[in-house]
């Protein structure tokens, strides 16, 4: 069975990118223990999404992005592929910026040119994917993730949460609009459109065997909900822990609004090898998540414009805005934030058409969603929808 694991793992990486540190650490600095119940919710929403994404391409043989590119007409293609595009660019925007910062706190590397080195590192790791194969590329991610957890969870060792505030911030509640806009960027960073239409395409490049037999099948599908639970409670509690990091440590201090003012609170409170440890797990993260970024994105112009670009020319491209920012001067942290909100209004077009798809008795027979589950999906829906729409009223009405 352990040697079934390991796609999940790859999509986990997408749910602690940079723009999770931002979101998270923001958020536990300006609000303390407010919004655990936001990152609580949004975990068990990725779960869910996750494992329907895994099925979709375990049972059919094909991603979320190649059933739509087979559904849509030519135009509805191309118009749906612009919105993905703009969700990968967020994505790669989120982890480029991320890993220039962590080199600039580790080694004083500009901005651009730290932008430019994680480019071209996550370049280097694609090529593991496509001349070792799958498998040693889940070797690799997963040795990272082990990193970005060590690197965001240490400094709970010495300073660790108030359980009160922790249970308090279970209820849910905001405290005025930027609370909400902030609650809107971790969801985006939490429920991640990339990770949903790229999990499908992993899963069904993994378990190549899994239709060979109805047994077979029912077995691949009981390792998978396995592998998606276990990566997304490790990305669960690496997020989690992030906030609560920020809300024990970095509560009232000035300047924690930004990734770099947050490290030099933790160093100041906690001792330079906590803020060594953190910036070492933000790079990891940046290198991570920027290459199965740059995974995902081939992934959604393969399946929807059967265009396929080699993953190095598609990092190499895609790299370009986030090196333009980060080189006018734009804020980072600031940026990674922005970010993760217009992540939150891609995850619609993914998840809508993935719960009708893995609900269909047609295309998935006896392994469609149960009632259940069905119901539980629509919920997050209309959650996200509704959080999103609130978000454009307060932003749009001057309140945001």
């Amino acid at each position: 069975m352990m040697l079934l694991l390991g796609p999940a793992f790859v999509a986990a990486i997408a749910y602690v990118d940079p723009g999770n540190v931002a979101a998270n650490l923001t958020s536990g600095a300006k609000y303390g223990y407010l919004l655990v119940w936001v990152l609580v919710t949004a975990n068990v929403m990725a779960m869910l999404v996750q494992y329907q994404s895994a099925k979709l391409g375990v049972v059919t043989g094909k991603s979320l992005p190649e059933h739509l590119g087979e559904r849509f007409s030519t135009r509805n293609r191309r118009l749906f592929w612009v919105q993905a595009e703009l969700v990968a660019m967020a994505t790669d925007l989120a982890e480029v910026v991320g890993g220039a910062i962590a080199l600039h706190l580790l080694f004083q590397v500009p901005l651009p040119i730290g932008g430019l080195i994680v480019g071209l590192a996550s370049m280097a790791l694609l090529t593991v994917q496509n001349r070792r194969g799958q498998r040693h590329f889940e070797s690799v991610i997963i040795v990272l993730l082990v990193i970005i957890t060590i690197g965001f969870l240490a400094g709970l060792v010495l300073s660790p949460p108030d359980p009160a505030g922790v249970i308090g911030g279970l209820v849910p509640r905001f405290d005025g609009a930027n609370s909400i806009m902030l609650a809107a960027g971790m969801l985006g960073a939490t429920v991640m459109p990339h990770a949903i239409y790229l999990h499908s395409q992993l899963a069904k490049d993994r378990h190549t065997d899994a239709r060979s037999t109805p047994e077979r099948l029912r077995q691949i599908i009981k390792a998978t909900r396995i592998d998606v639970v276990l990566a997304l409670i490790l990305a669960g509690a690496v997020n989690i822990g992030m906030l609560l990091l920020a809300a024990s440590t970095l509560g009232g201090i000035s300047g924690t609004d930004s990734i770099e003012g947050a490290h030099a609170a933790i160093v100041a409170s906690l001792g330079p090898v906590i803020g060594v440890v953190f910036a070492v797990g933000l790079l990891a993260s940046g290198l991570a998540s920027t290459s199965v970024g740059a995974y995902a994105g081939s992934t959604i112009m393969n399946g929807l414009l059967k265009v396929r670009i080699p993953l190095q020319t598609r990092r190499m491209v895609s790299l370009i805005p986030a090196i333009i920012l980060l080189s006018v001067g734009v804020d980072p942290t600031w940026a990674l934030i922005v970010s993760q909100i217009v992540l939150s209004f891609g995850i619609p077009f993914a998840l809508i058409p993935l719960l009708r798809l893995t609900a269909s008795k047609k295309l998935m027979g006896e392994h469609r969603d149960g009632l259940l589950l069905r119901l539980a999906a629509l919920v997050s829906v209309v959650l996200i929808v509704a959080l999103n729409a609130l978000l454009l009223w307060l932003t749009f009405t001057g309140q945001g």
